[in-house]
């Protein structure tokens, strides 16, 4: 080869070489920047498709809230003063309340702060009873919960095992327990049960409340569990930070050009959660210190430094990673260090929690605090479990996957399987594991949305509403998830909202899961989910015998072995932000025609295990203890 030839092919290498580094740096820049969907430039857009390595299937979500009958609109209180509390938005749960078979609808409200006129209608709870197609009757008032309360979280569940789900609200103020009287009306039997918490609004002319100054409660997340296997269902209740509108005020938060901000809550002292044990199917005693759930550290270094609360809770989510039996907690923090309480024997055969986050991994990520919101936990891959934490803006999600069960050792893999990029953006509050496209796979959907109406003011690249965000589970390849863009689920689903509480629950009875979103003093919106895949799934609804295990299961773990797929879910309460999604399990299996075995293991003291053979696919079965083919 003559010099002239070797020196053009040394400048057609070096080309090639830049251009490589080139497009590697615009990848990098792209996978690691933090806006909400980076732009593609139009010349690599062949590229990157040609180089993808999974391929996403087409499954689109339909905005029905209107056609189903759904008009609730949440309701936040602002008046200007920026409370904190205005920027938390409420849950909502999908749950069976009048046991037909169809799932209905609870969200939860929020209402002026007092001295200021509410709307009109006045706003209160909302229920909607599912008509048995996916479409809804507004009930709320016939039921009973048409309620006024400045409410945040929802969890629901059968604490007394009479077969019908009362409900929690966790409030700003009072929390309220309603009990579900057959299906035909809830009644307040907060004050009876001895779970309002640990105060109220004050009692004051309307004028002095922004000069109140002792601690309001400020409750967040909650679930229902059976921490001590005794077959009644106990109450877990997370609080944010110890708050009142005059401590708030007196905090000098401003943006740019000197309007006030929302505080930061950093701002605040932390708070404690609480955990109510179930005494006899009617009340619930605080067993918060016995059981180890507080959590102090002292101030300083000095050994008579002051005690102060640690958690800053926003999320929880009941799990056994372990798998001994016994309920596990894992509780998203803000700002600060989250909580693992690991369920252990305590003195005289009882149960109690022993905190170790710090330990196990699960407290920070990346050596940090981040501003953990909603939470959840699953099966992502078979037998390997994670716990997900979605964060503040510019924060990438959490995801803590299990590396040891019998140690509990989790570690941050959120790069590894694809998250950390794409979900850096936008502010993360809804979350849930679910198998939209029910492959047997587990995908993740986020619902956000800043707190702050004039944060472009302070960052360009964010706004007050965002797109809510899909990660389909690929099962392996380049990224485990794969962000997934209106082309392959329709454009309704992002549709930028200032997004809060999320669930899902299959309204229609067509074996899909569909899902909800709700928006922070805005409308909730509703999403069929219009699989056309032609894949098949198993749905199964577990009912306990209401003496050694809770009638609702909660706590329960389900295994389903399909030709040569096996996979694990798990029946649990509150999860995500807030909110509840149905207690009926979905499995989803592709184009598997045959399930070979499914194996219950009930909670309580027993753990005992039943197992069922040959159940057929593309139907919801009721599973009931005891009634397994022997």
């Amino acid at each position: 080869m003559n010099a002239a030839r070797r020196k053009s092919f040394q400048w057609i290498g070096l080309l090639a070489l830049v251009g490589l580094v080139g497009f590697g740096g615009w990848a990098y820049r792209q996978w690691f920047s933090g806006s909400v969907q980076p732009s593609v430039p139009p010349e690599l857009a062949e590229v990157r498709s040609r180089l993808a390595l999974t391929s996403i299937p087409t499954v689109r979500f339909r905005d029905i809230t209107e056609a189903a009958g759904i008009r609730f609109r949440h309701f936040n209180g602002k008046t200007g003063r920026k409370l904190l509390p205005e920027t938390m938005g409420s849950g909502v749960a999908f749950f069976d309340f009048d046991v037909d078979g169809h799932i209905d609808l609870l969200f939860v409200n929020s209402c002026p702060w007092p001295g200021w006129e509410a709307p009109q209608p006045k706003p209160t709870l909302a229920v909607y009873r599912n008509r048995g197609d996916g479409t809804f009757d507004d009930v709320t008032v016939e039921v009973g919960l048409d309620v006024t309360l400045y409410g945040m979280g929802v969890t629901a569940g059968d604490y007394d095992n009479d077969g019908f789900p009362d409900v929690f609200i966790s409030c700003v103020g009072k929390h309220r327990l309603f009990h579900n009287e057959q299906g035909k009306r809830f009644v307040d039997v907060t004050d009876l049960a001895g779970v309002g918490g640990p105060g109220d609004w004050p009692k004051v002319i309307p004028q002095s409340f922004y000069e109140w100054g002792q601690p309001i409660p400020f409750g967040a997340s909650a679930a229902f569990l059976d921490y001590d296997g005794d077959g009644k269902l106990d109450l877990f209740v997370t609080h944010y930070v110890t708050w009142s509108p005059k401590i708030d005020l007196s905090i000098d938060a401003r943006l740019t050009g000197g309007t006030r901000a929302y505080v930061k809550p950093q701002e605040f002292e932390g708070a404690q959660c609480v955990l109510y044990r179930n005494v006899d199917g009617r009340r619930f005693v605080d067993v918060s210190k016995e059981t180890g759930i507080e959590v102090f550290e002292r101030e300083g270094v000095r050994p008579d430094g002051r005690l102060r609360a640690v958690g800053k809770a926003l999320g929880v989510i009941v799990c056994d990673p372990d798998e001994d039996g016994w309920p596990d907690i894992v509780v998203a923090n803000d700002t600060v260090r989250n909580f693992f309480f690991h369920n252990v024997p305590g003195p005289n055969g009882s149960r109690i929690y022993r905190e170790i986050g710090l330990e196990n991994g699960i407290a920070y990520a990346e050596g940090r605090a981040r501003g953990g919101m909603g939470i959840d936990y699953g099966e992502y891959r078979p037998g390997k479990c994670a716990v997900v934490i979605v964060n503040f803006a510019n924060e990438p999600n959490s995801f803590f996957g299990l590396d040891n069960k019998s140690r509990l050792e989790f570690s941050d893999a959120a790069l590894s399987v694809g998250l950390a990029g794409p979900s850096r953006g936008p502010l993360k509050f809804g979350a849930f594991f679910f198998d939209y496209d029910l492959d047997g796979r587990l995908d993740l959907l986020t619902c956000n949305g800043h707190l702050e109406p004039d944060i472009s003011i302070v960052q360009a690249s964010q706004t007050f509403a965002q797109s809510a965000q899909l990660f389909w589970n690929t099962g392996g390849g380049q990224r485990l998830f794969e962000p997934v863009t209106a082309e392959h689920a329709g454009p309704d689903l992002f549709q930028p909202i200032v997004g809060r509480g999320s669930a899902f629950a299959d309204i229609d009875g067509d074996g899909d899961l569909d899902v909800v979103l709700t928006e922070n003093d805005g409308p909730a919106k509703l999403f069929r989910n219009e699989h056309q895949l032609g894949h098949h799934w198993l749905r199964l609804k577990l009912v306990g015998n209401g003496t050694t295990t809770n009638r609702d299961a909660i706590g329960a773990v389900v295994t389903v072995e399909a030709e040569g797929l096996k996979q694990t879910r798990f029946v649990v309460s509150g999860r995500g932000y807030l909110s509840q999604c149905e207690l009926t399990l979905t499995f989803g299996l592709g184009p598997r025609t045959k399930v070979d075995k499914v194996t219950v293991r009930w909670p309580g003291k027993t753990n005992d295990a039943e197992v069922w053979t040959h159940l057929a696919i593309d139907r919801l079965h009721v599973l009931q203890q005891g009634s397994a083919p022997r």
